[in-house]
């Protein structure tokens, strides 16, 4: 009898497989999906607990971080996935063809701050701050996918919540929004 093609393949027992492993695991698995993963999407890749993830992830940034290599783990809200280190990033666009010749305008860069600072922000609350009119800012933002709809309010009118991307942390060279430096009062 033939197997079937989608057997059941045995997970990675972690009994027997170093923090290093782990990590290496998760790795290979965010290389190959190429975009971002939640915590329960790789331990079921894996066969692990959501927790053994959590600490393989945590074992991965730290190999990351030390500076040597030209990749880092990205996090945004429930979604990990590698990124170019930010020191690559002209060799990278010259290479795929990608290089950058626009600009944000000041008015874009002054709404992508509050909704990075902010958010969830609703485009009302971003024009009592800036006082003027955001929708085609926003709607810039939301085509350079830099900020994304992230739901509605149930308050009256339900107004949209705008979120920053994972394309804004790419496109600052950030990994987390905690790399965001700090408001002063």
């Amino acid at each position: 009898m033939s197997q079937p093609a989608h057997s059941e393949q045995p997970s990675l027992d972690l009994s027997v497989v170093s923090s290093e492993e782990s990590a290496a695991a998760i790795e290979a698995l965010l290389f190959a999906s190429g975009s971002a993963e939640d915590v329960p999407t790789l331990a079921a890749a894996l066969g692990w607990s959501q927790s053994d993830v959590k600490r393989g992830l945590d074992v991965l940034d730290a190999q990351l971080r030390d500076g040597s290599r030209g990749v880092l783990l990205q996090r945004d809200g429930d979604g990990v996935q590698l990124v170019s280190a930010p020191r690559f990033g002209q060799p990278i666009a010259r290479l795929l063809g990608m290089e950058r010749t626009t600009k944000l305008s000041s008015a874009a860069l002054e709404t992508l701050a509050l909704v990075a600072y902010r958010q969830p922000v609703t485009r009302s609350e971003i024009e009592a701050i800036r006082g003027v009119d955001s929708s085609g800012v926003l709607a810039t933002l939301v085509a350079r996918e830099l900020v994304e709809l992230r739901g509605r309010r149930s308050t009256p009118g339900n107004p949209v919540d705008y979120g920053t991307t994972p394309g804004f942390l790419q496109f600052f060279g950030l990994t987390s929004l905690d790399e965001l430096p700090p408001l002063s009062d």
